[in-house]
């Protein structure tokens, strides 16, 4: 089953999910490399209802956010790697600089975002309980970060001998 969707596609089926009942979560992010952090925050939002609907950030917003050298990992791999994922039911990825948009196009019942955010900062919040929605902020795994998995490849690069095995 596709799990990847253009928003105009998967606003009918939240849609037809919501009428069904159900209740559909909402995240969004960068999720460059993927880490035991992400999962675990994954794993909990969806607990929060029955839908999980990923938005990722595009190649082109996260070069804005996060800098030049990024993203690591190019958007359809990143979009494919979370679709793979048993905690996520939908992905689709955003170029706006902020999900508020596309938030407001899906209508989510929940928005989360991870403990690094501090709910009055969350974009979406104010919209989002305007039709009876509500925002989540779930735990962070202390030190889990991309950037931080970053650095430590850098700092394990500059302080070895090339083997002449890299591939």
């Amino acid at each position: 089953m596709n799990k990847i969707y253009p928003r105009a596609e998967l606003k009918t089926v939240i849609e037809r999910l919501k009428r069904e009942g159900k209740k559909v979560i909402f995240t969004n992010g960068c999720f460059d490399i993927l880490h035991a952090g992400h999962t675990r925050y994954l794993s909990e939002a969806r607990k929060l209802g029955d839908v999980l609907v990923l938005a990722l950030n595009s190649d082109r917003s996260v070069r804005a956010l996060k800098g030049p050298m990024r993203p690591i990992v190019p958007e359809a791999e990143r979009a494919e790697v979370l679709a793979a994922l048993s905690s996520v039911d939908y992905v689709t990825v955003f170029d706006e600089m902020t999900p508020l948009a596309l938030i407001e196009f899906l209508r989510p019942d929940v928005i989360v975002k991870g403990g690094d955010w501090a709910e009055k900062d969350i974009v979406g919040a104010d919209a989002v309980r305007t039709w009876g929605g509500r925002v989540a902020v779930m735990p962070e795994l202390e030190g889990a970060s991309t950037t931080n998995i970053i650095e430590k490849i850098l700092q394990v690069c500059g302080s070895r001998e090339p083997t002449g095995k890299e591939s």
